[in-house]
């Protein structure tokens, strides 16, 4: 019978609508950003996470409107003088909300794989545990929708729900990341506080991490508290059924609380040991690049073994392998300011290029070949930033290498590229023992994560 109501509720309710909404705009939203995920799974499920800003509002919004069906028809008191218990008829309904919605989402995620699938070479376990936690989310949305409606049974509850659920899980987070400012006066962010993580929405994780499998499983505690909070309270009736109702959310936050890190993602991200494995290709000098990454080998060998041979014929003791950085980028770290492991002089280190929409190297303006030789004036210090009279150094000494004025650089200024050509034809005027001297010299302090000995290449106008 139960069957029966919920293939009903399906079939002539507000949920199949609901739930065509959520797909159509979930996968609007993945399709125009195919670019940020495209070959990595862990990518998608965080960027599945981050698409519920613009969901779960949907989802509030819509259960609200479901809500408000019995006032809407002007049934209430017909349905309160029958003996059947409440929760007996809201179930059928707030199932098919439920069926609508976790639906939409699984089909967004399955799409959007179709650009995951053809590129990707890892699939880290922890992308089922990360997307999943989505799933009582939107049932928990989509419920405590459908009791704010039936109890304000209003045509303006579904917008007015809709802004403060953007307002909640899209601003909130953003307003709690609290601006610092060093001793250097530099301004800094203070890491957020642990109540974030209440929210299921995630921005801002690098491919070599992954979110711890604890923080996961808390949020879907609190959450799936949440939902049970929602559906009590849609078939609550007295005020003691309303006072019961709250206490599963209550008991949730209660023990996820304290155990969630500070932070916000930052403080739940981990590194992920196998995604930073290196994958590489020995048929010549050795190229190497991440197993997050092993997608992109192919296309960047070639380029590699280039910047090493072009290498090898202006340095001594030349680099031998190009290996992939294994490093998650600053940003993404809770504490940038930790100083990375180092790899060996006879390594170059370079950064992973720019990937397509399908999950490929993009390669296309001639930018990875400067990108691989200026990463020869270059060690992982644990910077977080380059001076600019050291770039402009690294520029000119990997234009060395190649035998070729700086190439023009999209955005700089006219006279900024005429004082790189000038310093190049300084240094390419000397004579030729002069210039590798300089030159090993530089190398020899940017191995030492020294700058002064590279900077002193360029006219004494320019440092």
């Amino acid at each position: 019978m139960t069957g029966r109501i919920l293939r009903i509720e399906l079939r002539r309710s507000a949920a199949l609508g609901i739930g065509l909404l959520l797909l159509v705009t979930g996968a609007a939203l993945l399709l125009s950003s195919t670019e940020l995920f495209a070959g990595r799974w862990m990518q998608l499920a965080v960027f599945a996470r981050s698409m519920l800003m613009v969901l779960l509002p949907l989802a509030l919004a819509g259960g609200a409107w479901m809500g408000r069906r019995d006032a809407r028809h002007r049934v209430n008191e017909l349905f309160a003088s029958t003996v059947r218990p409440r929760w007996q008829r809201v179930v059928p309904t707030a199932s098919a909300l439920a069926v609508t919605v976790v639906t939409a989402y699984i089909l967004i995620f399955v799409i959007a794989a179709g650009w995951v699938v053809p590129t990707s070479a890892y699939f880290p376990t922890a992308t089922i545990v990360v997307t999943a936690v989505g799933v009582p989310a939107l049932i928990a949305a989509g419920w405590l929708g459908m009791a704010a409606g039936r109890a304000v049974p209003r045509v303006i509850t579904a917008p007015i729900l809709a802004v403060v659920g953007f307002v909640l899980v899209g601003l909130v987070p953003e307003l709690a990341t609290a601006r610092e400012t060093s001793g250097a006066g530099i301004a800094q962010f203070r890491p957020e506080p642990a109540g974030v993580l209440l929210l299921p929405t995630f921005t801002g994780l690098d491919d070599f991490q992954t979110i711890a499998t604890r923080v996961s499983l808390l949020q879907a505690l609190w959450l799936v508290s949440l939902a049970a909070t929602g559906l009590l309270l849609l078939g609550a009736v007295r005020r003691r059924a309303i006072a019961f109702a709250v206490l599963p959310a209550v008991l949730g936050v209660a023990v996820a609380l304290p155990l969630l890190p500070v932070g916000g993602a930052r403080g739940a991200a981990v590194v992920d040991p196998v995604a930073i494995e290196l994958v590489c290709d020995n048929d010549g000098p050795q190229v190497c690049v991440t197993r997050a990454h092993a997608g992109l080998l192919p296309a960047v060998v070639g380029p590699a073994r280039q910047a090493l041979g072009l290498i090898a014929a202006k340095l001594p003791n030349a680099p031998v392998q190009a290996v992939e950085t294994q490093q998650v980028a600053y940003w993404a770290r809770l504490d940038p300011d930790q100083a990375p492991p180092r790899h060996s002089a006879d390594t170059i280190v370079f950064y992973t290029p720019t990937i397509d929409r399908g999950g490929r190297a993009d390669l296309s303006g001639d930018y990875f070949l400067p990108s691989l030789l200026m990463a020869t004036w270059q060690q992982e210090c644990g910077d977080q930033a380059v001076r600019g009279d050291v770039y402009r150094a690294r520029m000119v000494a990997a234009a060395w290498l190649t035998g070729r004025p700086p190439a023009p650089q999209q955005g700089w200024a006219p006279e900024e590229m005429a004082g790189l050509e000038s310093a190049y034809q300084a240094l390419v005027s000397l004579p030729e023992v002069e210039q590798r001297r300089r030159m090993a010299a530089a190398r020899e302090g940017v191995l030492a994560c020294r700058d002064d000995e590279l900077v002193a290449i360029l006219p004494a106008d320019q440092q």
